[in-house]
């Protein structure tokens, strides 16, 4: 005869997918909390309730896990920015649609903005070489915007002018940090004004 806390055990048996989902909910904020360095296997697997064994078999190394929680992240910013785009109305709306979805982002996934931004000084090169495809899919994805309001622009004017774009926009995110006051509006307003000008040619 079953015990009655077997129907228990059995709602809490998660899938494969769902467990990588609770570990990498974990790992993500114990490694953005703690730095690369000094997370340790032992105590993701504590947290999650999983044994150290049962974690390398999920995701093979500490290596293996920070990636996949890079990986994560880089796949949902993909996703802000493109229902940011997909929404906007008309070329100027649309960049700052997508400028105000990244700053959103740094704001509503904390543990994942806090990773990367965190972990680039690691001297390991398959986790920075993820971390550099993290940036460039930005890069790309806002040159593409670019080239649909500066038609004149070439391949690589739009590369340039993503790159700094880009950049100013991981600058302000962290700058943000010690301003709490400036809101995701706010920064994207602030951006917003100083490449205006070099839009208008498009506009």
């Amino acid at each position: 005869m079953n015990s009655p806390q077997a129907p228990e055990r059995a709602r809490k048996r998660m899938s494969r997918a769902e467990r990588e989902k609770q570990i990498l909910a974990v790992a993500e904020r114990v490694f953005a909390n703690e730095g690369y360095q000094m997370t340790s296997m032992d105590e993701v697997a504590a947290e999650v309730g999983l044994s150290k064994p049962m974690l390398y078999e999920y995701f093979g190394s500490k290596e293996g896990l920070l990636l996949a929680c890079l990986q994560r992240a880089k796949r949902e910013l993909l996703e802000s920015t493109n229902l940011a785009a997909a929404a906007a109305e008309g070329p100027e709306q649309l960049l700052f649609d997508c400028l105000l979805a990244f700053f959103k982002f740094s704001d509503e996934h904390g543990q994942a903005w806090a990773l990367l931004r965190n972990e680039f000084s690691i001297p390991n090169a398959s986790i920075n070489t993820e971390l550099e495809a993290i940036r460039v899919q930005q890069r790309d994805f806002t040159a593409g915007l670019l080239g649909n309001i500066r038609t004149d622009l070439d391949d690589q004017q739009l590369e340039a002018f993503a790159e700094s774009i880009i950049g100013a926009c991981e600058r302000l995110a962290m700058w943000r940090e010690q301003r709490p006051e400036v809101t995701a509006e706010k920064a994207t307003e602030h951006l917003m004004s100083l490449i205006a000008p070099s839009l208008a040619a498009g506009l």
